[in-house]
């Protein structure tokens, strides 16, 4: 019995590891298919910076964000890929990767590059 327990522990982990991963990043660089990227761990904290390799046909979307699912879906497809303008600065991104790490699909939010939008602080004095 406890054979099978540790089976199935180390099976869990090994196929936890393998599966595809879906998170929130900043990306800083975009140099050919190589991208620079620092992961969010929770809102505010962030993660450490890691360079990932984006598949041939990587799909690079706008990120649109559906209310009723509370999800970042796919919207329209940004013109020229990982070499459009909008790479020149920092932006914010769902990345999508498959079973080997590499990204298959990044959904950028658009309208902030690189700061969300926060509301305006109010004049104490007013």
């Amino acid at each position: 019995m406890r054979r099978i327990v540790a089976a199935a522990i180390v099976l869990c982990v090994g196929v936890s590891v393998a599966m595809a991963e879906e998170f929130r990043a900043t990306i800083s660089k975009v140099d050919g298919s190589k991208v620079t990227l620092t992961k969010r761990v929770k809102r505010g904290d962030k993660g450490e910076e890691v360079t990932l390799t984006a598949v041939d046909d990587v799909k690079v979307v706008k990120g649109k964000f559906d209310k009723e699912t509370k999800k970042v879906e796919a919207g329209d497809p940004i013109e020229g890929g990982l070499k459009a303008d909008i790479f020149s600065k920092t932006v914010n991104a769902r990345v999508i990767t498959n079973d080997d790490g590499k990204i298959t699909e990044i959904r950028v939010f658009e309208g902030f590059g690189g700061k969300g939008k926060g509301k305006k602080k109010k004049n104490i004095t007013e």
